[in-house]
Order: structure tokens, then sequence, then C-alpha cells
């Protein structure tokens, strides 16, 4: 056969139905069930057929339906309201708008304060916005794809830069002994809702060849997502497919994509006259856009390296999202030679000290390149996403800061949210629209306390129509699967009789790593099968996941549920769901009553799935790590014992396996079948609202962000428009600055602690504290002194510390021009028991994000 040149047939629409062009191409409607409603009226049979995608609906649509809509004057009405209601969406004043206007009396109202925030590029490998754009992996995907929801509803000013992978993420299989297969079905990006931006094009070195990438534009409501794409005709066939799949190939395949995004993304914000003041970077992947920025500054503004360092870190946040080193991208010093020899010839920066960025103190200058390391060093603002990550990320990255203590290394933290709308049914929307507030998604938690005053008969429907809903998809797939195995359908139609919607579901669906531990409750085959077998209280399991391609232990476990979950016994109370995506993960989310997790502890950075449940009333059963660690208050879920002290791996599983089954057997399991107070169990639905009371204002993506503009967004914002200014002027000076501390530093010495030296105080009495300190060749203003104080636990450590700053009491015996200087302060015993104190020196500077940043620090 001859080659086949191919190409895509737009539908052309009545005149009258141009508005459903629009409303398809913004994916709002992926969150927007009146839009959706409205697509659905187009054409039922075909929008179930078009998986609930616009795009391909349209596509498909006969054109006598289109005439006669076009014909139909209450399709035309209800089609100009939701238009009229997307166009009031984009153009009205939203959360960050309102805060920024002068109040109706002309004063200055709190929460409405001038910004310095204009515009953020928001920077991820992967967005998970909707089913029908498969550019996500998982969680990390879809938290970015949350993210830019959630920008979109509070109006905030930001973009998305990502890749546009040709053959997304891949499709999962199972073989008839249940092993995970990979397939990569071909992305036609025409047939998406994405608009190819015209004459914008990008191109980047890899390793002397050049790459270019063409820009596709999607709409997430009020926010842009721009995504590069090496498929174009200008590059040969190899450099084509850097962006054929995500998380696809090789080390040097990984190291082009994440140049591409980083490079490739800075050089498409500017090609597209985007302007850009805080750059955020979600994960190592797109690290590169610190030294594209650095060289921008180094050949076109004349800065040196240190002083575009600066520049580059004052309007940079990094958010990591590991939590063990294994999870960090590594490249090797001879793949960095190759891909950034012309960076370093044109920047004049030696490859020895482009090696650094990515280098722990001291490391050898041939180890591997640490993206996250450099995430860190070039930005002004760093964070976890959980408060327990945050603090497992400051001791993972200590060593950056050595005279830190690991409760002061400069990383915070953000917990992640996720986009309600998106996730939760429509029986529980409306239910929390009526009860909580319209806006139930941006509500706080004195609107959601108004859960308490909901009928327990309407709550309990919308959970039994969530579980009827998904028993009705699962059976769906699981027929599916046994059919494409090869299985007749005689021998396939036992699937119709998976699971009982009067029964309850627990449902686990999350990427399958071996930390997670989806294979935890098998470890004890007879407990579990008793549970699932009982006549009278039984309960269901749902799992759903992926494993990495090249993860085979993954593979394993996923055979092993598949394995157990086929013997006739028990197939009919636990199921896997093959190909986990959006659409399943929402139906799992809105049908399950108890949603597990089992992760090592701390290794769960935050994790997202069970917020998605919990705002769809199911009850979350996890170990205590990310975000319920910091969320679980003993009502609104339960709390899976986490044995951490235990060395042997082994020997920890079955401990907290034990404690699931006791957590099950002797709590949930009774709970959900208590009916002696009518048809449904009235402690149970009190348990649901107290997790909706609870969780509600906590977990959505609109706190996320807000927390992000207040805490990071707006004072990076303020703080690069000051750094900038003048040409650069305060960033070479601080530039400057820091290399002058640095260098001194070694010579800077704490002398004399002079303290009050009585053994015991009264609790409340002042002790006074009195320090020389020689400064060496630095003057006082470039230094702060403090002294640290708090009740001391065992092993004489301070539990928590209060910092109070030493005020300069003049030089050291009373003469002038010297290095020593006294520094005199007091501080109040507010708590009885053992108290401690501590004095130490570091460096400040006014354009400094936190004294400990450059790591230099001298102790008493």
């Amino acid at each position: 056969m001859k080659a086949l040149r191919s190409f895509t047939v737009r539908a052309r629409l009545p005149e009258a139905l141009i508005p459903l062009s629009e409303l398809a191409s913004n994916l709002r409607w992926s969150w927007d069930e009146r839009t959706r409603d409205l697509f659905r009226w187009v054409d039922p049979q075909t929008w179930e057929l078009s998986f609930h995608d616009p795009v391909r609906l349209l596509g498909l649509v006969k054109r006598d339906r289109l005439d006669a809509l076009a014909a139909d004057p209450a399709f035309l009405g209800f089609l100009t309201e939701i238009s009229d209601d997307l166009h009031r969406y984009l153009a009205g004043p939203r959360w960050f708008q309102q805060r920024h206007l002068p109040s109706a009396a002309g004063s200055a109202r709190r929460g409405q304060i001038r910004s310095a925030l204009r515009a953020v590029a928001y920077f991820s490998p992967e967005f998970g916005i909707a089913e029908a754009i498969p550019q996500y992996s998982g969680g990390l995907g879809v938290l970015a794809g949350d993210h830019l929801k959630g920008a979109s509803g509070l109006g905030v000013p930001l973009a998305g830069v990502g890749l546009m992978y040709g053959q997304g993420y891949f499709r999962q299989r199972l073989n008839a002994d249940g092993w995970q297969e990979e397939h990569y079905p071909l992305l036609d990006p025409h047939r998406m809702a994405l608009t190819l931006v015209d004459g914008a094009r990008v191109s980047v070195d890899l390793a002397g060849e050049e790459l270019v990438a063409q820009i596709w534009l999607a709409q997430v409501g009020r926010v842009k997502l721009y995504l590069l794409d090496a498929d174009v005709d200008d590059n040969v066939d190899e450099l084509r497919g850097v962006t054929d799949r995500l998380y696809g190939g090789g080390t040097e395949h990984r190291l082009r994509q994440e140049i591409l995004l980083g490079v490739g993304g800075v050089r498409a914000l500017a090609a597209l006259g985007a302007e850009t003041q805080v750059f955020h970077t979600n994960e190592g992947h797109a690290g590169f856009i610190g030294l594209e920025r650095i060289r921008r500054l180094i050949t076109t503004e004349g800065l040196g390296f240190a002083d575009a360092v600066e520049a580059v870190r004052s309007g940079t946040v990094f958010t990591t999202h590991t939590p063990v080193p294994a999870g960090i991208d590594r490249f090797p010093r001879d793949l960095m030679e190759r891909y950034f020899k012309s960076w370093s010839a044109e920047c004049e920066v030696s490859i020895d000290a482009l090696m650094t960025l990515g280098h722990f103190p001291g490391e050898p200058l041939d180890a591997p390149f640490n993206m996250a390391i450099m995430g860190l060093r070039l930005a002004g603002m760093s964070n976890g996403v959980a408060k327990l990550h945050g603090s497992t990320s400051r001791s993972m990255f200590q060593g950056l800061w050595p005279e830190v203590p690991a409760n002061e290394v400069p990383i915070s933290s953000v917990t992640n949210g996720v986009h309600g709308r998106t996730w939760v049914s429509s029986e529980m929307s409306d239910l929390f629209s009526k009860y909580v507030s319209p806006a139930w998604d941006e509500a706080g938690a004195t609107e959601w306390s108004r859960i308490d005053d909901a009928r327990d008969d309407e709550l309990w429907r919308a959970r039994e129509q969530g579980r009827e809903a998904l028993i009705d998809v699962v059976r769906d797939r699981l027929r599916q699967s046994l059919l494409d195995q090869g299985m007749s359908p005689t021998d396939a139609a036992w699937a119709d009789e998976v699971l009982d919607p009067r029964y309850l579901v627990i449902g686990f669906g999350r990427r399958f790593a071996t930390y997670k531990r989806a294979t935890l409750l098998l470890g004890q085959p007879e407990r579990l099968r008793a549970l699932l077998l009982d006549q009278h209280r039984p309960i269901q399991l749902v799992f759903a996941g992926k494993a990495h391609p090249a993860d085979d232990l993954g593979k394993q476990m996923i055979s092993e549920i598949v394995r157990f979950s086929r013997d006739p016994a028990v197939r009919h109370r636990i199921t896997f769901v093959p190909d986990y995506d959006i659409s399943v993960a929402r139906m799992m989310y809105q049908g399950s009553d108890v949603w597990l997790n089992t992760p090592r502890r701390p290794m769960e950075a935050s994790g997202t799935s069970g917020e998605k449940a919990a705002l769809n009333g199911a009850l979350n059963c996890s170990i205590l790590d990310g975000w319920w660690d910091e969320c679980f208050d003993g009502d609104n879920g339960w709390a899976i014992s986490s044995a951490e002290s235990y060395g042997d791996v082994g020997q920890r599983d079955r401990v907290e396996a034990d404690s699931l089954f006791e957590i099950l057997e002797r709590q949930v399991v009774p709970l959900f079948y208590d009916r002696s107070e009518g048809r449904f169990p009235r402690a149970w639905v009190q348990r649901m609202k107290a997790s909706l009371r609870a969780l509600g204002p906590r977990v959505q993506a609109s706190r996320m962000v807000r927390d992000y503009v207040e805490r990071f967004y707006e004072p990076t914002a303020a703080r690069t428009d000051r750094l900038s200014a003048d040409g650069h002027r305060r960033a070479r000076e601080l530039a400057v600055w820091k290399q002058r501390v640095v260098a001194a530093w070694p010579s800077v010495r704490l002398m004399e602690v002079d303290g009050d030296a009585a053994a015991v105080t009264d609790l409340g009495d002042v002790r006074g504290v009195t320090v020389e300190v020689d400064l060496a060749t630095l003057s006082s203003d470039d230094v702060a002194v403090e002294l640290l104080h708090g009740p001391v636990v065992a092993g004489d450590e301070m539990a928590t510390t209060e910092i109070v700053g030493l005020e300069l009491a003049g030089p050291a015996g009373g003469g002038e021009g010297g290095s020593r200087y006294l520094y005199r302060g007091s501080f109040a015993c507010e708590q009885a028991g053992r108290h401690g104190f501590t004095v130490r020196v570091v460096p400040a500077h006014p354009d400094q994000t936190t004294g400990v940043e450059t790591g230099c620090v001298a102790w008493s």
C-alpha cells in the first residue's frame, strides 16, 4: 500500500450553534455540570459514545441533528444562557480581583490590599485536566490540573506550561494471568480541546542538535495552559520522538524532555509575549527554567553568574513532591556536559560550577546532577505538599544547610487540595449547594458547619446513588476486560453479578508503587475471606491503579490482586478495575463508602485521593501520612497504626495489617451495618457529617491556591520586582554581599555568653543574656545575633524554640574600631520544667528571604 497521508476534518456548525464550539474548547466544561448538561442535550447517545468529550461529540453528531437543534428555541435559549455564563465567569472579578478593589466607602478594608502579583507561570511535566486530554500519569499531574482550575476559580493571574505527549501515558490491559500490559495509542491534538498557536515556535539545543517545538493552547477556564510539542516536520525522527510518551524512555530521553520543558517553556512564554514575574516549578522536572533564565540575564543584561542566580532566585517558587531520595531525577555528569556544553560556553560558566548547583556541599564534582537540589538552590521560596512532608523534606535536604537545625531549613509546606467541582457527584454537589453554600468549593469552616443541617436520609441517599453508579461502571469495565482477554460472552457473564449495592464498598485507587502496599490485606487471606464472605455484614473491595512500565514489583502486586479476585468463591466481593484514569477515579471516589490508604509512613508526600473521596461522603481509613496526618481528628475517619520503629519491613507490614483488620472488624463494619435506628446507619451518617464538616474547608484547591498566593506568590512578586529594578541593582548588591559574608564567615565567633547563672528560676521570671561576638571583617549591619530558648527534652534537645533577637550594645571593652561587639537581651520562661537556651549569629540583609539561606551560622 502506498503511504497514507491523513488529516482531521472538523465539524462545521450551523451559525446558531457557533457558541457550542467556544464552550467545547474551554475545559471549564470538565467541571461545570450545566455545560455538560448542554452537550448531553445535543445527542444523549452520542454523548455517551464520545466518552463525555464535547469536541469528540461535535465531530460525531449527525448534520440533521445539528440542524434540528439550530431550529429548537428551547435548546437555543439554554445555549445562550450557558454561553453568557461562561463569559461572565471569564470576565467578572473573582477572589483575587475583589480583594484588591477599593471599598465602596473609599477606605481600605481588611483583605483589600494592593498586590504586586501580575503573572505566575506554573511549570509541570504533566497536567490532569480531563480524561479527554490524557496528559497525566497520576497524582502529580492531577494535582497540577486542580491547581490550574483552582487558580481559574479565584481569578489568579496564572498560566501553565507543560509538554504535549503524542502518546500520553500508557493505557492498561491485563492479560490472562492478571499481568499489566501497556499500549500507547496515538493521540490527535486536533481532535482535542486544544488550539495550535499559529506562528509561535521555539527551539532548544540538544547536544548540538536543534529541536523545534510548536505550542498548543488549552483554555482551562480563565487560565491558559501551553503545551510544547516536538512532533513537527522540522525535526529529524529521533527528535520528533522527544515528546512521544510521558515518563517514557531512558535517562537521556528524560533529560531531553526536561530541557524542552524548562528551557523551551521559558522561551515559549517569551515568544508569546507573556509577562512572568513568578516561576513556580512543580517538582524538579522543570528545573532547567532556572538555567535558561540565568543565560538570558548574563547574555542580554550583562549580569555575572552570581548576580543572575540571585535575580532568578528572587522570582522562583519550588515545590517538591518527593519524600525519598530515590524518587528524584539525577543525571550523570557526562550527559550534563554533552547537553550543557553550549550553555557553559555562552554563559562563561564552567561545567564544575554548573554541577555544583545540583550537588550537596562537598559532593564530588562527578556525582550525578540532582534536579531537586538545583530546584532548591535556585528558588527563593520552597515547600513540601503537607505539614509532615515539609518536615520530611527539611530532614532530607538538611545537607544543603548543614549548620542549620532541621526545623529551620528553609522549606515550608502547603498541603495539597483538590478541585471539588471536578470530583464531587452531582447529587453531593446539589446537597452542598442547598446546605453549605452555592459556592461550597470556596466556603469556609462556618459555612461547612451547616452540613449538620442536612437531613440524614438525603445524605445517605446521595451515598447510595454513588455506590450504585460505581457498581455499574465496575461491571462494565470488568466484562470488557474479560472479553479482551479472549473469554466468551457466556463465560464473562459473571461480571454482571460483581458487587452488591446494599453492601459496604471499600475503594483503593492510586499508583501501584511498593510503598503504597496495595496488597497489605492479602497478607492474611483467610481473615480477608472472612470479611468478604460474611453472610450478613460483608465488605466489598474495589482496586484500581497502574504500575510504572518499568516497575515489575508494582505489576506483581496488581497480578496478586487480580488472581485473588478471580477465585469463584470471592470474585463477587473483590475486583480490580483496569485502565485507571480520571473517569474511573471519579466514579470510585463517588461510590466508595470507605477510602483505604496504606503507605509506609512517611513515604506519602501528600496524597489527594482521600480528599476527593471525603468530599463525596466517603470515610478515610488511612495510615497517618501525607495530608491525613494533619487532618485526622478522631471523629472524621480512622487512623491505622504505623509501626515505624520496626526495622524489619515484613514485621512492620504484619503489625500494620493487624491494625487495619482490627479497625475493619471492630469499628468500620459494625458501624456501617448498624440499622438499630432505621433503614440506614444513622451513626455512620453522623461520622460522614463530621468528616465533611472538618475536611470540607481544608481539602479544597481554592484553599491551597489562596495559600500559595498569600504566602508565596505575592511575596515573591514583590521581591523580584524590588531586586530587578534599576538593572537588577539590588540583585547584584545582594550577590556581592553574600560572597563577602560567606568568605568572612569562618572567622566569625561567639566569644562569650554571660547569662543569669541561677540553676532554678520561677515561672515567668526574666533572665538576661549578654554576648560578645567577634565579627572579623564584617560589620554589625551584616549580622543578627539571636537567642533561642525553649523546654528541654531527653537528650538535651530543645523540643520547641522561640527566637529572640539580641540588641547591639556597642563595641566590646568600650573601644572603637575593633571587630568585637556586645549584644544584650532577655527572655522569660513560660513553661515549667527543664529549660535551655543557646545563642547564634546569622547573616542579615533586607533582601534575604531568611537569615539561614546562606547556610552560615555561628553557634555559641
